[in-house]
């Protein structure tokens, strides 16, 4: 199937995003038909929305992984990227912006960084990004061994990855970098998208929000969504954990002290602003010598990194 169209989308396929890093890839909005050109299983979902321009359906779960199959093989050189039905569904631009940030922080032009992504999830998404852009070396940790499978086999379709992006398994669901990080081992930075939900029937009802969000701007009267179908994915350790967000950083910045010398930056996405004030506390009570916020934006969503060190 192709995509034909007479809508000023042909010229600016999609509009430009707002705020995102100045060397993210996708500050002018997603360029559909070059990325149906280049990944033709996207073409039956893309269509002019409301407005004009070339879309997808974002409440569709097919639609917006093989939107991200596209994004990650037209601009990262990444093939078979797939993941479970069920697992989390990343969006690529923002994504990429927290590896543009954590690039600024440890040096962009330094190809030997040492990354250490803890729970990759089934969909790796930041060791790909990172040895993608910028040449790093990579280690995946997750609790889940179906998700760090999922990982190897797409580690395995992009045999240059190989060399640079390897998976651990975190054994004991009390510890986060214990296990993970080896004796006399070192990282530049570690990143984090944590679980910010405390239960799953929270995480299913934030997912059910975002979807009638989305049918409310398509000027749909009603969404009805089941916890299978939603597009935004994310089971088990992915969305939620005892205690959500807030308990489970603050267990990172304590383990994080006794891994004190073996990480440069520790870093994490923090998704609701109340807990930020919380954390930095608790970051400068076990002993770190900078605490850094970082924010990202992307059109009217900001989201914020918080990153810490104990080296002076």
């Amino acid at each position: 199937m192709t995509v034909k169209t007479r809508h000023r989308s042909q010229k600016s396929p999609s509009r430009p995003v707002k705020g995102l890093h100045p060397r993210n890839l996708h500050n002018q909005g997603y360029d559909f038909p070059a990325l149906v050109a280049s990944y033709p299983a996207l073409a039956p979902h893309v269509k002019p929305n409301p407005y004009g321009d070339l879309s997808i359906d974002f409440a569709n779960p097919l639609a917006v992984k093989a939107l991200n199959a596209a994004l990650l093989n037209r601009y990262y050189n990444i093939a078979d990227w797939d993941i479970p039905d069920g697992a989390l569904c990343p969006p690529i631009p923002g994504r990429a912006d927290y590896i543009h940030y954590i690039a600024d922080l440890v040096g962009p032009e330094n190809p030997d960084i040492r990354l250490l992504d803890i729970g990759t999830g089934a969909n790796a998404i930041y060791p790909l990004l990172a040895c993608r852009m910028y040449g790093w070396l990579c280690v995946g940790s997750d609790i889940n061994p179906q998700s760090l499978a999922n990982v190897g086999t797409i580690i395995d379709s992009n045999v240059d990855l190989k060399e640079r992006f390897t998976l651990r398994t975190q054994t004991d669901k009390n510890h986060i970098f214990e296990g993970i990080i080896q004796p006399d081992e070192y990282f530049d930075v570690s990143v984090c998208n944590p679980p910010f939900h405390a239960s799953q029937d929270e995480a299913l009802k934030s997912s059910q929000r975002k979807v009638s969000n989305l049918a409310r701007n398509r000027g749909e009267a009603k969404a009805k969504t089941k916890a299978s179908n939603l597009n935004f994915g994310g089971q088990g350790a992915e969305l939620w954990c005892k205690g959500g967000e807030l308990l489970f950083l603050k267990k990172m910045i304590r383990e994080s002290q006794v891994c004190s010398s073996q990480c440069r930056w520790f870093t994490s996405l923090v998704s609701k602003a109340g807990n930020v004030r919380p954390l930095k506390k608790l970051m400068l009570k076990v002993g770190a010598v900078e605490v850094r916020e970082i924010e990202m934006k992307q059109g009217n969503k900001v989201a914020r990194v918080l990153a810490w060190t104990f080296f002076e």
